[in-house]
């Protein structure tokens, strides 16, 4: 590998630790704001939308000078980079196979860049031109039809091939000596290059695919399609059509490793880690879903509460050391609901009422209640008080005196 090779290799890793950063601070931003416009406005989420730009870049200005093969499996492992910082940083759940897979997508992305041979400059014709318009807008159109239609697992294939449709276009893209001598000229070979808008169809429609996957499927399964789709396919058609080499004895090594690291970042995909990053950073999708609008029952308007009373600044004194004071409450006022005040205490006279209407004698008064004759016997205690007759008595025989 050439000098210019070693230095486009160096781009490629610092394009995978930018988009693992991304990542991370996108979902800080994400999770310390509310709402999708406040999230979109956080610096922290700005801050890595910037390092997607600037590994996006990257990626482009190395495959002047790497494999399409190379330049993508390096990005794949960025999701080792992720699972990491966001075990550092967001505190989530390490697997043990996540470790395993860390691992092994190191050695198998160091047998990749060991495996990477020198690439020769790719002649762009007009056929070459014309395929790679005419894909662009087949696979935005596919993919359109998709979100409509199809399960996120396709929606997220075709991203991944328009992701890796703008890989294959950054590496046919040549401009001819002496177009950027002046300001002018550079302008009018980027607005007139049609390379330049098929780069810009897949890039675009690469990140809406991803999106509305992630929307309507589990995170883990949609990123796990998207990697398969942006690194085979496109290494593929590199190596088929673009003339993409790789050294001479260290084809199997190379394709073995490329398996590898695309089995690693299924892996990876499914990582509690990944799961956290993508979910934060997604503010397009709402929490929950609003509840329908239910119609008011009619009723008489109530009347507004008055305002609250304002309070008086500096209407309590904390004192935090010393001996504690003697608290006063504050003088608070509490506001009167409106509604009609009570009537004022007041004498009235009773009416006059008519005289048959006064109180009168019950009936049961006129009777006369009949009383107990008096006996007729002299209240004496030695007169008898029925006089009986001698020969009842038991001495009648006896005589008297």
């Amino acid at each position: 590998m050439t000098t210019m090779g070693w230095i486009a290799l160096a781009l490629t890793i610092f394009g995978a630790f930018a988009f693992a950063a991304a990542s991370i601070f996108q979902a800080i931003g994400a999770r310390r704001s509310t709402g999708m416009a406040n999230t979109l406005r956080h610096p922290l989420y700005l801050l890595g939308t910037f390092l997607d730009l600037l590994a996006w870049g990257c990626s482009m200005v190395a495959l002047s000078e790497l494999a399409v093969y190379l330049v993508e499996s390096v990005l794949a492992g960025s999701l080792a980079v992720t699972v990491v910082a966001a075990r550092v940083i967001l505190k989530s759940r390490l697997r043990g196979i996540d470790v395993v897979a860390v691992a092994v997508s190191v050695v198998a992305l160091t047998v990749l860049a060991m495996s990477a041979g020198p690439q020769e400059t790719v002649e762009t014709s007009t056929m070459l031109r014309l395929a790679f318009c005419g894909a662009a807008v087949t696979i935005a159109l596919l993919g359109w039809a998709a979100t409509k239609f199809a399960p996120p697992g396709v929606v997220a294939g075709l991203a991944g091939l328009c992701l890796g449709g703008a890989a294959l276009v950054g590496r046919a893209l040549t401009f001819p000596e002496g177009a950027f001598d002046s300001l002018g000229s550079g302008v009018l070979t980027v607005l007139t290059s049609p390379l330049i808008g098929a780069l810009l169809v897949f890039g675009v429609a690469g990140m809406v695919l991803y999106a509305d996957a992630l929307q309507r499927g589990s995170v883990g399964p949609v990123t796990a399609v998207l990697w398969i789709a942006e690194v085979i396919a496109p290494s593929a058609v590199a190596v088929t059509f673009l003339g993409d080499t790789v050294r001479p004895g260290w084809e199997m090594l190379s394709m073995g490793a490329g398996l590898v690291v695309v089995i690693m970042a299924v892996v990876l995909a499914t990582a509690p880690a990944t799961t956290a990053t993508v979910m934060a950073a997604d503010t397009s999708r709402p929490a929950l879903e609003p509840a329908p609008a239910r119609p008011a029952l009619p009723a008489a308007p109530a009347p507004a509460a008055p305002a609250p009373a304002a309070v008086r600044p500096r209407s309590e004194r904390i004192i935090w050391w010393g001996a504690p004071p003697i608290w006063v409450p504050p003088e608070r006022r509490r506001p009167a609901l409106s509604g009609q005040s009570a009537p004022a205490l007041s004498w009235a006279p009773p009416e006059r009422q008519p005289v048959w209407a006064q109180p009168q004698p019950s009936d049961a008064d006129s009777t006369e209640i009949p009383r107990p004759a008096a006996p007729d016997f002299p209240a004496y205690p030695d007169v008898p008080r029925f006089p009986e007759p001698d020969r009842l008595r038991p001495w009648h025989d006896l005589p008297t005196t």
